[in-house]
């Protein structure tokens, strides 16, 4: 029996990782911008049991088209671009602003409790039989050890090769796919959103 496989993807902390591994001493627009099915699709083929994609979830903050009209309009493109794949599913979250924007950037809120919630849930449901979570944030963590502790499925987590990856208190579990600069760049979305918007 296939293994079905739902991955699940903490967009700006892949980006962000991408960026401080691959580009630390200067970035171009495009630059950390990775393609979720094809991150999907590689890490599906490199688990060592029969398996299949079911589904990509991203999970991403979206600007406000009133505060950033051509952010916005660029979070959109990217959406819909991704989404033009059935097994895509973008799940958004507004950019939360501060009195003294843009002074004080706008923020991410809510996204990683939302994958995290899903990811729990989904498993409760029986909607996969192994999940893989492509973040860093340990707070995560919680999730990642209710779906392993009653054995719903199995829990897996994506890293880059050279940074730091989740894993339960005092081991090395749960299994971590360790993905290269060579992968990175095979599987990079170069596509500028932002080009004629800004």
């Amino acid at each position: 029996m296939s293994d079905r496989v739902i991955v699940f993807i903490d967009y700006e902390n892949l980006r962000f990782s991408a960026l401080t591994c691959f580009h630390p001493t200067g970035a171009a627009r495009t630059d950390g911008n990775v393609d979720p099915y094809a991150l999907a699709q590689l890490l599906v083929q490199r688990r060592n049991d029969e398996s299949h994609l079911s589904q990509v979830r991203v999970y991403r903050g979206r600007p406000s088209p009133l505060k950033q009209p051509a952010a916005a309009a660029a979070n959109d493109a990217q959406a819909e671009a991704w989404s033009r794949d059935p097994a895509v599913e973008v799940i958004r979250r507004n950019l939360r602003y501060p009195p003294d924007y843009p002074i004080a950037a706008a923020q991410e809120k809510g996204v990683d409790l939302a994958l995290g919630v899903d990811f729990v849930s989904l498993a409760w449901q029986g909607a996969y039989d192994a999940g893989i979570i492509v973040s860093r944030d340990a707070d995560l963590l919680p999730a990642l050890e209710e779906v392993s502790a009653f054995d719903l499925a199995r829990v897996e987590v994506m890293a880059w090769q050279r940074s730091t990856r989740i894993s339960f208190p005092g081991g090395q579990l749960p299994w971590c796919h360790r993905l290269t600069r060579d992968d990175y760049e095979s599987i990079r979305d170069t596509t500028d959103y932002l080009k004629g918007r800004s």
